[in-house]
């Protein structure tokens, strides 16, 4: 459970921040747009963006270091931007005027049961569909099955220009499903082959149709109400980017370090694995620390699923949590067991992180790290829970360090999910710190999906929003629960909840991606597709949405601001590896190695999410209260009667008089391996 003591290390070194850095010019006019409607309790809070004090950058930054003192990163799993806001109104999505935008990747192909070939367009996962006999037959979108999202999986959904690697059809995501794609330049030659590089002879199989047919496939208000209740009432960015071509690990890593390794990369080019993408991390191994091959005395667990034998080799290049050591971190890195293979990337890093970093609390709380309250018990859907049985390895950035993961020192600041709450209800938070906050294969409400199915019960009981085993509804509840207890605590006053995901899942979007680095394998490695991205406070700009471009380290980027942080793209040891990396043809001379907290322009720092009247005192503070949603809301299912969008006064920008304009596939099936069958067929079991 939560150990108070855990912050012991801080001590008095709190309160010493270092000056902020100036910034070079003025800010420009935040590039805000106001969602557009009238009805909404956001609308009701909303402030003319055009009326709003403009402040220089660096009297803007100093106020948010002034008046946030907490970050509350609530760090989701596997949803694209279009995935879930594709028709939120006014956000960068794929519906104007009910009709579907001219887009790549707005018309794919996809090929049928027979071997022909048809084209499919995005469309909406609705809660019900009729049979041919008029009767709705429940489709339970809340719960859908996971597509492919390796890294090689992205690349045949992106359809690359062969010459460059740099440009993006955007229109292989339901080929890749059926395990077929482009195999040539994406504007010379349009041959599709299978993944052994032949053409296609065997036909896909209706589970194999269905699966390109979900990678289509959005949900709105009606499924996920709480996520579109915030967008309204604070701010949704809708240029937001996942950092890793490539699955939740590399993007897990990258919320930490602006970066999956092309640093240690460019100063040991050896350790490059262009055939299983090691690093640069591009797959989800498991972490070194921890693993079979972990000789420290006491390891940081893994869960019963992931196999220790089959670990990631260790990381030493820098993260905030090194950041955060401040001053004190000759201290706490003297309980590392293998300095000698933890830390020799870092060494000047070290040296100047103690110089000039103030030492800032930090905290990753993940489901089943340690001890849950659901531990030792059977649930009424049949799930047997040992310690650890519901904890994803694979989904804790800080282990994959061994810095972090196998310094007990360090490792403090790693805990279970329950004692997030634990620790905020209990107001034993410290005076500032920044908190990431991650679900995982249950949910601490003890909800079960609705469907009625035992099989599907028990398999989508996860909080974390992965597709293929959480429950959407369950993990907005996760969100939920997680603002509330911090709109309710003293913490509201000085916090920036910041409500992201790792990765799309390989579901589509229809914004190709800023592709900005090549890996080892002369593949884009690194800004990937969009996902979506949340800034709840007081000091928030209400109904707004936020165009500025962003990654994993834009929040960084803003952490970096509030605490007086040296970028990590700043760090002595990084610019060297990124100088080295400019010059070594095994990391084909590219300059944007690395983190991208300071070395990579453009990239959103987040401050457009806050309203200068509001940091200025001139305009009220948003209330606790605006945030929260009450908890008999959150537990009972489906989330405001599975009529979201009517709670909420929102208008998707699909629908016309009422009725959304681009219905599923005849065949569609949300969970094509889970319940196979066509669900109006009579032959699908829901």
């Amino acid at each position: 459970m939560f150990r108070p003591s855990a912050w012991a290390v801080c001590g008095a070194a709190l309160a010493l921040l270092a000056p902020l850095a100036a910034a070079a010019s003025d800010s420009a006019a935040p590039d805000l747009i106001a969602a557009p409607s009238s009805a909404t309790e956001g609308a009701a809070q909303y402030r003319d963006v055009a009326a709003m004090t403009r402040l220089p950058a660096a009297q803007k930054r100093a106020l948010l270091r002034d008046r946030i003192k907490y970050v509350f990163v609530l760090f989701q799993e596997n949803r694209s931007f279009d995935h879930y806001f594709a028709t939120y109104p006014g956000a960068r999505g794929l519906f104007a005027n009910g009709a579907l935008i001219t887009a790549p990747g707005s018309v794919q192909r996809i090929r049928n049961l027979d071997g022909s070939y048809s084209n499919i367009s995005p469309f909406l996962i609705p809660r019900s569909v009729r049979d041919g006999n008029g009767n709705a037959v429940p489709l339970y979108p809340e719960d859908t099955h996971s597509v492919d999202h390796s890294h090689n999986g992205y690349l045949h959904s992106l359809h690359l220009d062969a010459a460059t690697k740099r440009i993006a059809r955007n229109d292989g995501y339901a080929l890749d499903e059926e395990r077929l794609f482009y195999a040539g330049d994406a504007s010379t030659d349009d041959s599709i082959v299978t993944t052994g590089g032949a053409a296609p002879t065997a036909n896909p199989t209706l589970a194999q149709k269905q699966a390109g047919e979900l990678a289509l496939a959005h949900l709105d208000c009606d499924t996920i109400p709480f996520l579109w209740q915030y967008a309204d009432r604070f701010t949704l960015f809708d240029d937001f980017h996942q950092t890793a071509v490539g699955p939740s690990t590399p993007n897990a890593i990258a919320m930490i370090a602006g970066q999956t390794g092309e640093t240690q990369w460019a100063l040991h080019p050896g350790l490059a694995d262009a055939v299983h993408f090691t690093l640069p991390v591009l797959t989800d191994r498991g972490p070194h620390a921890g693993s079979t091959a972990d000789a420290t005395a006491a390891p940081p667990p893994y869960g019963p699923d992931e196999n220790p034998a089959k670990g990631q080799q260790n990381l030493t290049f820098a993260t905030l949590p090194l950041a955060f050591m401040g001053h004190a971190i000759a201290d706490i890195i003297a309980a590392d067991p293998d300095p000698a293979a933890d830390l020799p990337d870092v060494q000047h890093d070290i040296a100047a992180i103690a110089a000039h970093n103030p030492v800032v609390p930090w905290g990753w709380f993940q489901q089943g790290f340690d001890a849950e309250p659901f531990d030792n018990t059977t649930t009424p859907d049949g799930i047997v829970h040992t310690p650890h049985a519901s904890y994803i390895v694979h989904h804790n950035g800080p282990q994959y360090f061994g810095y972090l993961g196998d310094n007990p020192r360090a490792r403090r600041s790693i805990h279970g999910l329950d004692d997030f709450f634990t620790a905020v209800a209990g107001r034993t938070l410290p005076d500032h710190g920044v908190f990431y906050v991650r679900g995982g294969y249950y949910n601490n409400d003890g909800l079960q999906t609705l469907n009625p199915n035992p099989a599907i019960r028990r398999r989508f009981a996860g909080n974390d929003d992965h597709p293929a085993y959480s429950d959407a509804q369950l993990s907005e509840a996760l969100v939920a629960d997680a603002v509330n207890a911090i709109a309710a605590s003293p913490y509201w006053q000085q916090s920036a909840i910041i409500i992201t995901y790792d990765e799309g899942d390989g579901l589509y979007d229809h914004v190709p991606p800023t592709l900005r680095v090549l890996g080892p394998d002369g593949q884009p490695s690194a800004g990937g597709a969009r996902v979506p991205m949340i800034v709840v406070s007081p000091f928030a700009v209400a109904h707004a949405i936020a165009r500025g471009y962003g990654e994993h380290a834009s929040v960084i980027k803003l952490i970096d601001a509030l605490f007086g942080l040296t970028p990590l793209a700043e760090l002595p040891d990084e610019q060297r590896a990124r100088a080295l990396g400019l010059v070594q043809a095994a990391t084909f001379n590219q300059a944007e190695l690395g983190p991208a907290d300071a070395a990579v322009a453009p990239m959103s720092d987040l401050s457009d999410a806050f309203d200068s009247d509001r940091l200025l005192g001139t305009a009220p503070q948003l209330p606790g209260a605006y945030a929260m949603i009450p908890p008999a809301v959150i537990r009972t299912l489906p989330h405001y009667g599975g009529a979201g969008c009517t709670a909420l006064h929102i208008v998707p920008t699909d629908y016309v008089n009422g009725v959304p304009v681009d219905p599923p596939p005849a065949d569609f099936n949300p969970r094509p391996y889970q319940s196979p069958g066509i669900p109006t067929s009579g032959t699908w079991t829901p």
